[in-house]
């Protein structure tokens, strides 16, 4: 399993896991990250810093965008509240409280210059949300309103940073001031869709699926008189030119999901108004090896027969039944 950043606190939601019952509104959290960096340790009381301009460490090397930074120790008394400070201003998408981001970082601890984490050796760029308790509030504070494409130095005190309590884990202590570069790769909200070419759907027998990408949920049609498939059916609507899906890794999706007899929807992102990450170690078969192999940024249509669902198992209080088969629209933003 590939090492993770202590930063995630990833949530787990909706009828697809294999836990899922109930209502769009279920929710519940993963296992907590086994690596160092900004994933929140508890839920923040403290109120919002005062953002002020430094003093903030030399970038020393490293000074391109997604180039891995060596940053300069701190001198001095670094302030007691949030040091931000742009040092690429990038064009892209504004990043705003609640969004999904994906960046390359780096965290080091202003006394000391000791590296606790980075994202640049392990070669996988962090996919978290901004959201209180699933971040530390220096980030959150601190990157809200900048576009993607942009590099962001923080200077983060304990007070939004781990606590008093600190990260024994990670090295840091309860007084610690840790020194983030932060590369902003892209950001995802509830409007957020796939992005690449669209794939012809000619099977008759299959259903079809809306290739929109405005944030929308796409339309799912169900072939009028066609019996469901008896086996998994997997294919592009929209085939992205991101990195291919492993067995084990949680993506970050937009779906929803419509039951083949009726034609209604069971399931959906778009109606919650939130994006979801999945770990596809933790959801029905159907899902696992529909979205296995699937490259990030496409729109997928899967079809799941009973027995790659929920089987003699489906949740209580939904629609879906025995013999149900689920067909899916989902969006593969990223892999977290």
């Amino acid at each position: 399993m590939r090492r993770r950043s202590l930063l995630i606190a990833v949530p787990a939601a909706g009828l697809v896991t294999l836990a899922g019952c109930g209502d769009d509104s279920s929710d519940s959290s993963s296992k907590a990250s086994d690596s160092a960096s900004p994933s929140a340790s508890a839920t923040s009381a403290a109120p919002p810093p005062r953002i002020v301009s430094g003093p903030l460490p030399a970038v020393t090397a490293g000074t391109e965008f997604d180039e891995k930074p060596t940053v300069a120790k701190g001198t001095g008394k670094p302030s007691d509240q949030l040091a931000v400070k742009t040092l690429i201003a990038g064009s892209g998408r504004t990043v705003a409280e609640n969004d999904y981001i994906q960046a390359n970082y780096l965290g080091q601890i202003w006394d000391t210059g000791k590296v606790f984490d980075n994202s640049y050796d392990r070669k996988t760029p962090l996919v978290i949300q901004l959201a209180q308790g699933r971040i530390i509030d220096g980030w959150r504070y601190g990157l809200a309103g900048k576009k993607t494409g942009s590099r962001v130095e923080l200077a983060v005190p304990p007070t939004w940073g781990y606590g008093p309590q600190g990260s024994a884990q990670a090295g840091i202590k309860g007084t610690d001031t840790l020194v983030f570069v932060i590369d902003l790769q892209n950001t995802f909200n509830a409007k957020s869709s796939a992005e690449g070419r669209p794939v012809a759907q000619h099977d008759a027998d299959l259903p079809t699926i809306g290739t929109n990408t405005d944030g929308r949920a796409p339309e799912i049609k169900i072939p009028p008189g066609k019996a469901a498939p008896k086996k998994l059916v997997s294919r592009y609507v929209i085939e992205g030119d991101g990195p291919a899906v492993g067995s084990g890794d949680t993506v970050l999706v937009q779906y929803q999901g419509v039951l083949w007899d009726t034609g209604k929807p069971f399931d959906s992102t778009y109606r919650r108004k939130a994006l979801q990450p999945f770990s596809l170690q933790q959801v029905v078969k159907g899902w696992a090896e529909g979205l296995t192999g699937k490259k990030v940024g496409s729109r997928v249509l899967v079809v799941i027969p009973p027995d790659q669902g929920y089987g003699d198992n489906p949740p209580k209080n939904s629609p879906i039944k025995k013999d149900s088969t689920m067909v899916f629209s989902v969006d593969v933003l990223a892999k977290m």
